[in-house]
């Protein structure tokens, strides 16, 4: 077995189109966000209680910057026609250098191609981990965040025979003491900072643990209430661009999408759901059984963008309105599949004073994991603190 990479190769370190958002941050385009991602911050959606705060306003999450990005903010990672494939979210690692994001801001990004490895796994046989760069200003032209994508893309017919993931990933049989346990431990995690506090940087020590957050259990009505959180995804909302001065340059071509996955663009100047994506697309595995099993998918399963919102918002909350997540990186080693719930884990391992974003932070590990203990997803973030 092998991929087709002659279409990837010459796009290596090009500068990559995709959408651009026609429109301004909404409120509402944040308390969806923030409603889709489970995360009850009252700074994202309860408008006295944003007042009341230091920002005097609404104001969005970090995490945010991916809702306003084009198909997930995986465009600059997933370049090149690959005949007969498709792809999962490999990992995120966001970096967040100014200012936050406000209803009535505009975002633009800047994005490129970096390159890629091959590998071989149990999953797919013949793998490839491509990665990508995108740049999210503002109407100012400031840097709110840069985030590297990696796509894990692959065979779609191997995955499909090797079926790794519904032999290791069995779908669970909850008990309702089981169910009531896990919604404990969610809304307990909502009280841990209801109020919004910041803790200072003396006040934390290597081996506190953050408190546990569960998500879940998944279903298909909350995957597409994710999906739809994504501004993109909304007729007319966005319009394509592409770099200046690339030839060929890589906007909304087909990646290589195995039997119907594919956008069907002429259609969708008619009617605008032949390119939406989850109808008729390559998200449509992630709500529809039949589809999911066609990749290598036992069951309907989440989105690796709403994983690394979930670590980021997880972070910021703990870290409270005077704290700031500012390096956040994560390796996704499963899907979190329609059934299971989600648990994030997170631990101080250090902290540093005078750090190299020149102020002060604590080094946090964050582990997710699923109700058997399966892991989902490990990283390393860096948060500042006051001192």
């Amino acid at each position: 077995m092998e991929m087709d990479l002659s279409d990837v190769d010459p796009r290596v370190g090009v500068p990559v189109g995709g959408g651009e958002p026609r429109e301004p941050v909404a409120a509402t385009d944040v308390r969806r966000w923030v409603m889709a991602m489970d995360y009850a911050n009252r700074l994202h959606y309860d408008e006295d209680f944003a007042r009341a705060s230091r920002f005097g306003r609404l104001v969005a999450p970090q995490s945010f910057a991916a809702a306003m990005d084009y198909v997930h903010g995986i465009r600059p990672s997933l370049v090149g026609h690959i005949p007969g494939s498709h792809m999962i979210f490999g990992g995120e690692e966001w970096w967040f250098d100014g200012p936050r994001i406000f209803p009535g801001d505009s975002i633009e990004h800047e994005r490129i191609f970096q390159g890629y490895k091959m590998a071989e796994t149990k999953f797919a046989g013949p793998t490839m981990f491509s990665y990508g760069d995108t740049f999210h200003r503002n109407q100012r032209g400031e840097t709110v965040a840069r985030a590297r994508s990696t796509s894990v893309r692959y065979l779609a017919e191997e995955a499909r025979k090797r079926g790794f993931y519904g032999a290791t990933s069995p779908a669970p049989r909850w008990t309702p003491e089981a169910l009531a346990e896990a919604a404990r431990t969610r809304l307990d995690w909502i009280r841990s900072n209801r109020d919004g506090r910041t803790p200072r940087l003396d006040q934390v020590q290597p081996g506190d643990r953050l408190p546990r957050r569960a998500i879940g259990p998944h279903s298909i009505e909350s995957f597409t209430t994710e999906y739809r959180a994504f501004v993109f995804n909304a007729w007319g909302a966005f319009r394509l661009v592409a770099p200046e001065g690339v030839e060929d340059p890589w906007i909304n071509q087909n990646a290589g999408w195995v039997g119907d996955f594919a956008y069907d663009w002429e259609a969708a100047e008619l009617d605008p759901r032949e390119g939406d994506g989850l109808y008729v697309g390559p998200s449509r595995g992630h709500t529809d059984v039949s589809h999911a099993e066609q990749i290598g998918m036992p069951r309907a399963y989440g989105y690796g963008a709403s994983m690394g919102a979930w670590t980021t918002d997880y972070l910021a909350y703990w870290a409270g309105p005077d704290g700031y997540v500012r390096h956040v990186n994560s390796q996704f080693r499963a899907p979190a599949f329609e059934k299971d719930v989600t648990y994030l884990d997170g631990e101080v391992i250090g902290k540093s004073p005078e750090s190299d974003f020149g102020v002060p932070v604590v080094e946090i590990r964050v582990v997710m994991t699923n109700q058997d203990g399966a892991e989902l997803s490990r990283g390393t973030a860096e948060v500042e603190l006051p001192a």
